[in-house]
């Protein structure tokens, strides 16, 4: 059976780039056609049949005349790919080049679907960005002051260019903070649901998974029930997420394609809620979403591939 659409990987060496060849395998109508890696050129690429990675320049990926380009490239680096790139080739960016580019589709689909669909340029949102919107989502007409969120990753999600945040000598028995003010997924958040928050992340000895506990001042007094129903209501029909009363754990959103939010509770004033997400930073933080993103693109069913 042929596929219908034909499919590139910028970066796909990386720990994303390997989801996404993964996941794809499994895709009923695209194809992987290129994967890219200067360090792997030549050699099989893992989940493609008969398919070696390739190191092709921005132009002659181009003129591959591919219908879906992932770039799961470093931040900074993604230009020259989206500048050779035809318009009529849907690009999905992975790194933070393009979230805050108004001209790209924001690709959250629980929050952002219809303006998805359809799109040639799909910003994917950032792991720690995805957990805090959809945890701070059904509460914003409700919030009374800054959010914080405390988030704790895996060191996966410091990519594979050796650093402290990936290290596991440093990491273990450790837990690591870093980027306290300003870190470009709180800068995210803020844009994307319109009301500033904070955010503090840490990296965690464990390879993959991420959590978030969200507190949020709230004006109008809500309970613990009230709270949980609205997180029923935006979520109860989505594939992805699902809604529990236990407070998750990060393994529980480790090696998951969706993400897991619950753990309500509210202070006894009813003016402080505070409410717990999980998810694997590597796939609805980052390959799984960008597997929606294209699906949606491209006028496939969103949840090919990963239900």
């Amino acid at each position: 059976m042929t596929k219908t659409f034909s499919i590139g990987i910028v970066g796909a060496r990386g720990h994303t780039g390997s989801e996404l060849l993964r996941l794809l395998a499994d895709h009923s109508e695209v194809e992987v056609v290129y994967a890219g890696s200067r360090e792997l050129t030549g050699e099989p690429v893992p989940h493609a049949q008969d398919l070696a990675f390739g190191d092709l320049d921005a132009r002659e990926i181009a003129e591959l005349d591919l219908d879906a380009v992932f770039l799961a490239l470093p931040n900074g680096v993604s230009s020259p790919f989206v500048e050779a790139l035809s318009d009529d080739t849907l690009i999905v960016d992975i790194s933070a080049d393009h979230r805050f580019d108004d001209a790209w589709a924001y690709g959250l689909p629980e929050l952002n679907r219809d303006k998805i669909a359809g799109a040639r340029r799909i910003a994917n949102p950032g792991c720690y960005a995805t957990a805090a919107q959809i945890s701070l989502a059904p509460f914003l007409e409700l919030i009374d002051g800054v959010p914080a969120v405390f988030g704790v990753s895996g060191y996966s999600g410091a990519g594979t260019s050796p650093s402290p945040k990936n290290d596991p000598k440093r990491l273990a028995d450790n837990l690591l903070p870093y980027s306290l003010v300003d870190h470009v997924h709180e800068r995210e958040t803020s844009k994307h649901l319109g009301r500033q928050i904070r955010f503090m992340p840490h990296v965690h000895p464990a390879f993959r998974g991420l959590l978030t506990t969200t507190h949020m001042p709230v004006g109008r007094s809500i309970t613990k029930a009230a709270a949980f129903d609205r997180l029923e209501i935006a979520y109860g029909d989505e594939p992805l997420i699902t809604v529990q009363e236990a407070i998750p754990e990060m393994r529980d959103g480790a090696d998951i394609n969706g993400a897991i939010i619950g753990g309500v509770e509210v202070s006894a004033d009813g003016h402080n809620l505070v409410v717990v997400a999980a998810e694997d930073n590597l796939l609805k933080g980052a390959a799984v979403q960008a597997i929606q993103n294209m699906n949606l693109g491209l006028g496939i069913s969103e949840f090919s591939a990963l239900v």
